[in-house]
């Protein structure tokens, strides 16, 4: 341990403590008042490197080193300055951790040691002042910049934090952890300082950043929403200062409305069934429920009893049959011909005297009825228009087949 070094530390702690007064003076008016004080206290303090001048005729001001510390610990939201110097920082880190592995090395270890004291402070320092940063950044918005007045400062002050949050992200991406790793190799020391410790306050940092931005962006919509207003309302009060006898018009009685006052109220869409909505499934059953079925018999018409013959079931599946025939025969055709064919081109082309209707969906139930595996060499494509009245349902005109 330096022991000068010690005695001089304690000795500018002690006058730091007996001296507050005047250093909260100078910290918060910004100069020293030196009639106030005697000129020995203010010459100890100007050795000591806690007070200094400018320029000659120039009043005494705190150095920047005691207002930052002033700043950090009292969280004064005042602080506008943010240390984003992080390359040279990175460098120093380098250099040091050199310097570490060359004294481990040599097997000078007490020299390692400080080092290593010396590198684990820059890095704590380093991740202590981007926290700082990103502190200094949320305390002013939370507090909507409320150290000025106006909404204009407001706005100068937000896209002055917009600036210094860009300006940590590029500092940001000076972090190379791929060099960072190299320079750590397989001492445990150096990764869990270079590497853990950094990268944890680099991520913590980047995702805190990312929230400030989102909010200096919704603030500045706001403060120009504001301005806006404001600026609105001080013409209308120059307007009134000016022609104080100036009444509204009744708009009502003009033949031509100005675009501002001719505003229609909103048209209700028509209404449509939505058979798919849910909701609606409850209201729809009792309607349903509610329908009456009207049966009228003319019974002034006498008819003469006809005896309907009555097919045999044998017959009904043969016209079945068929109908699955030549859906396979226009499956066929159109793996034959490798064209796009549709149902009813091929039903008018062959003369089926099957119904289109039915056509059509035994068509549509064909290809259904195909395996995955043989629906695969197929495409088909249904075409028609949705239903006029009732949402949610299409109505099908007509099928075309063909290969993928």
């Amino acid at each position: 341990m330096n022991q000068n070094l010690h005695q001089a530390g304690v000795k500018l702690l002690n006058a730091l403590s007996r001296h507050s007064d005047l250093i909260m003076q100078v910290y918060l008016s910004g100069q020293l008042d030196e009639s106030r004080y005697s000129s020995k206290v203010i010459e100890n303090l100007t050795q000591m490197g806690v007070l200094w001048r400018p320029e000659e005729n120039v009043p005494l001001r705190l150095k920047s080193a005691v207002r930052t510390l002033l700043e950090g610990s009292l969280q004064d939201e005042r602080n506008r300055q943010l240390d984003a110097n992080i390359g040279a920082a990175l460098d120093s880190l380098k250099t040091v951790a050199q310097h570490y592995k060359e004294a481990l090395h040599f097997n000078r270890f007490a020299e390692s040691q400080a080092y290593l004291s010396d590198l684990t402070e820059h890095v704590y320092a380093l991740a202590e002042a981007l926290a700082n940063a990103v502190r200094v950044l949320f305390g002013r918005i939370n507090n909507e910049f409320g150290y000025v007045s106006s909404v204009d400062a407001k706005i100068r002050e937000n896209e002055l934090a917009q600036k210094q949050v860009s300006e940590l992200l590029n500092q940001i991406e000076l972090f190379r952890f791929d060099e960072l790793s190299e320079l750590a190799g397989s001492n445990r020391e150096l990764r869990q300082l270079l590497v853990v410790t950094l990268q944890q306050s680099f991520s913590r940092v980047t995702q805190e950043l990312s929230v400030v931005q989102a909010r200096l962006l919704a603030l500045l919509g706001r403060f120009r929403e504001f301005k806006g207003r404001t600026r609105l309302l001080k013409g209308f009060l120059l307007h009134m200062e000016q022609q104080p006898d100036f009444a509204p018009t009744d708009y009502t009685k003009l033949s031509q409305v100005p675009v501002m006052f001719n505003q229609a109220a909103a048209l209700i869409n028509a209404a449509a069934v939505d058979v798919n909505n849910v909701e609606h499934e409850s209201e729809l059953q009792q309607l349903v429920s509610s329908i009456r079925v009207i049966k009228r018999q003319n019974r002034h018409v006498d008819k003469p009893a006809v005896n309907i013959p009555v097919e045999s079931q044998s017959h009904v599946e043969l016209d079945d049959t068929q109908l699955r025939s030549a859906v396979e025969d226009y499956f066929c055709e159109v793996i034959d011909t490798g064209q796009r064919i549709t149902a009813l081109e091929y039903h008018q082309r062959h003369a089926l005297e099957f119904d289109a209707e039915v056509w059509l969906y035994q068509v549509i139930g064909g290809y259904q009825g195909l395996t995955e595996e043989e629906q695969a060499y197929f495409a088909i494509e249904a075409s028609g228009e949705p239903h006029p009245v009732y949402t949610g349902n299409y109505l099908i005109h007509d099928v075309e087949l063909g290969l993928r």
